[in-house]
């Protein structure tokens, strides 16, 4: 099965020595495609906490969706983890728009190997 997708490529300048391009998706089924601004504080483990801020992957705009999403910590006693996973389904504002509940753990990073917890809601739909 086809599923019909709009959106355009960006040459970045290459600051990300990962891949020169980004993509961005505009509409996937024929319908608008939105993400959620993200940020927080994991739990303070090992001493510390870290801080993590992203954008939530495209995702349709219906009422029963949910995102990926993925971030890098902060570097904190000499370490970063890795953020991942699905957030919840659309959780309705007042007025007009809708945010996601998340949470989970980080990888396993650091001189003495330890894991963060981190949860929190997106912002609004942009």
């Amino acid at each position: 099965m086809d599923i019909p997708v709009t959106g355009f490529v960006v040459h970045s300048d290459g600051e990300d020595p990962r891949h020169a391009h980004r993509l961005y998706i505009t509409s996937w089924d024929g319908r608008p495609v939105h993400v959620h601004p993200f940020s927080g504080a994991t739990s303070y483990n090992d001493g510390h906490l870290h801080y993590y801020a992203g954008m939530t992957e495209p995702a349709p705009s219906n009422p029963r969706h949910v995102h990926g999403y993925y971030a890098v910590t902060s570097f904190n006693d000499g370490h970063t983890h890795t953020i991942r996973g699905v957030t919840g389904p659309a959780i309705p504002l007042p007025g007009r728009g809708h945010y996601h509940y998340f949470e989970g753990y980080t990888t396993v990073n650091g001189m003495r190997p330890h894991a963060h917890a981190y949860k929190g809601n997106t912002g609004n739909e942009v």
